[in-house]
């Protein structure tokens, strides 16, 4: 069993489940939209100025930081991987578009990143390829990896399916 990180547990509840759910974004309607989107301007602003490397490196922190808060706040809430705590879609969307900048300068940047968008909001709701039964691990893991997952099958998939469009 994967053990939630202790240092949320000392946060304030209001600090924890306002970071779990994006401010007000998780309590709109389609909240996983939200954070999806919210991800998408977290990769224009940050991950696409960095390298690949970097951008790994950020990653691979950034789903620490959302195990030990999303699984904080599924306790504070009191509910199994709640719809409105969104920071895991807000961390995993990045995932979607590494590999792809060299196709984002180009004049269908918008179509790539609209595709990576509703790709991964199709493998996030539907959890095909096995994702479904990454949620049975408990706590912020279980709530971030099919998040992850699906992003990893979405870069999967944009990556060679740019290559073949383009190539």
């Amino acid at each position: 069993m994967i053990r939630n990180p202790q240092w949320p547990k000392y946060w304030p509840t209001h600090i924890v489940v306002r970071l779990a759910t994006l401010g007000s974004l998780g309590k709109l309607k389609a909240p996983g939209t939200w954070g999806s989107l919210a991800g998408l301007l977290l990769y224009v602003v940050v991950y696409h100025q960095i390298s690949l490397f970097s951008g790994v490196l950020l990653a691979l922190a950034s789903c620490y930081v959302a195990i030990g808060i999303c699984g904080e706040a599924e306790k504070r809430l009191k509910k199994v991987d709640p719809g409105e705590v969104i920071f895991d879609e807000f961390i995993a969307m990045p995932f979607c578009l590494f590999g792809l900048k060299p196709y984002l300068g180009q004049h269908y940047s918008f179509f790539v990143i609209l595709a990576a968008f509703a790709l991964f909001r199709v493998f996030d709701i539907l959890k095909p390829f096995g994702i479904k039964r990454l949620q049975r691990y408990y706590g912020g893991f279980g709530v971030v990896i099919d998040d992850v997952a699906a992003a990893l099958a979405t870069c999967l998939l944009m990556n060679v399916g740019m290559r073949i469009i383009v190539a």
